[in-house]
């Protein structure tokens, strides 16, 4: 079992220590033989661009904030979803305690979820307006 142990350490080892030596390593680069081939990244990534695509990232129709925003309002429907299951489900429980806890808690976690959706929308937002580049 010991044995298992420090081969397993000594693996996990051998990738960092890999990762290293290889960063140190000099690689050649080799130089255009025309000046027509030396074109940046920046020209690359324009001419791989769509017509419709939008090239800010982050500004009001970035794909940052167009992403954030889907995925933020389906994890707020979803709360809301289970906010309106966990009344009913507290509704019909009839009394019984151990459906009125379990209804209680799927409204408590709803409310969570909201108040979470929430607090990630206005974070991203705020960074997103506050270190995207607006030049």
């Amino acid at each position: 079992m010991k044995t298992t142990i420090m081969k397993s350490l000594k693996g996990l080892l051998v990738v960092p220590a890999l990762t290293l030596a290889l960063s140190f390593a000099a690689v050649p680069f080799a130089q255009p033989a025309h000046a027509e081939f030396e074109q940046g990244v920046k020209d690359g990534a324009t001419s791989a661009q769509g017509k419709d695509q939008s090239s800010d990232l982050f500004g009001e129709s970035g794909i940052f904030r167009t992403i954030t925003n889907v995925l933020l309002f389906l994890i707020g429907a979803v709360s809301v979803i289970m906010l309106i299951i966990g009344g009913i489900r507290y509704t019909i429980s009839g009394g019984d305690s151990t459906a009125v806890t379990s209804a209680k808690n799927t409204i408590l976690y709803a409310v969570i979820g909201i108040i979470v959706a929430l607090l990630a929308f206005a974070i991203v937002n705020f960074i997103l307006t506050s270190f995207a580049n607006n030049g």
